[in-house]
């Protein structure tokens, strides 16, 4: 098959902020089933469902990466933004089905906060990600993102010491902590999603 090599436009762009909703709809997802713990398996399905729908705009990316002649920004950049966010997406999914098959009787009070600051964080990425354009205005964003991860990781260290104060069944535990490991990594990839963005920006400003 002939390789269709077409000249740089928007369309990157398009697909990025596409992503940045996605994740947000996914960590909006997350936050519901855990605010509303009823109806898992409709809910889990919902996010897994966002999950498939962000792989499909990666895909999007990555095929574009290689048939697109002039990129707005480095191939590499554009990779690993795509990468960070499907990353997002793919922990959102996991502790989404750690929750269905896990049946847990109630979700910790520091699960539903972490997924709070995820929601927060992923709300962010969402608003910041039409300025990427002109790379203007979004230093405000990364430092926002920070701040998040920094708050979200003093969370979690505190329900992780707390999981293992003793006041816990050990298969509780287990569970419990596979379920905040997934949210907090999906904070820690926003974090990562908004680093590359600021390597973005200061290489073209």
């Amino acid at each position: 098959m002939r390789l269709r090599v077409v000249s740089s436009d928007g369309s990157f762009f398009d697909l990025f902020e596409q992503m940045a909703g996605k994740v947000k709809q996914g960590a909006d997802e997350l936050l519901d089933l855990l605010t509303n713990y009823d109806d898992l398996d409709r809910k889990a399905g919902r996010v897994v469902d966002t999950e498939h729908e962000g792989d499909e705009i990666t895909h999007e990316i990555i095929r574009r990466i290689n048939t697109t002649f002039v990129t707005p920004f480095d191939r590499e950049d554009i990779h690993t933004l795509a990468s960070n966010l499907d990353d997002v997406l793919d922990h959102i999914e996991a502790a989404a089905e750690y929750l269905q098959l896990y049946r847990i009787d109630a979700p910790l009070p520091q699960m539903t906060s972490q997924a709070n600051t995820l929601a927060l964080a992923a709300a962010k990425t969402y608003e910041a990600m039409p300025r990427l354009r002109k790379m203007k205005n979004l230093e405000d964003y990364w430092v926002e993102i920070n701040r998040l991860e920094n708050e979200g990781d003093r969370s979690y260290r505190r329900t992780i010491a707390e999981l293992f104060s003793g006041d816990y069944k050990a298969m509780d535990v287990l569970k419990f902590k596979g379920i905040i490991e997934e949210i907090e990594a999906g904070l820690d990839r926003l974090e990562d999603v908004a680093n590359t963005i600021e390597t973005i920006s200061l290489k073209h400003s």
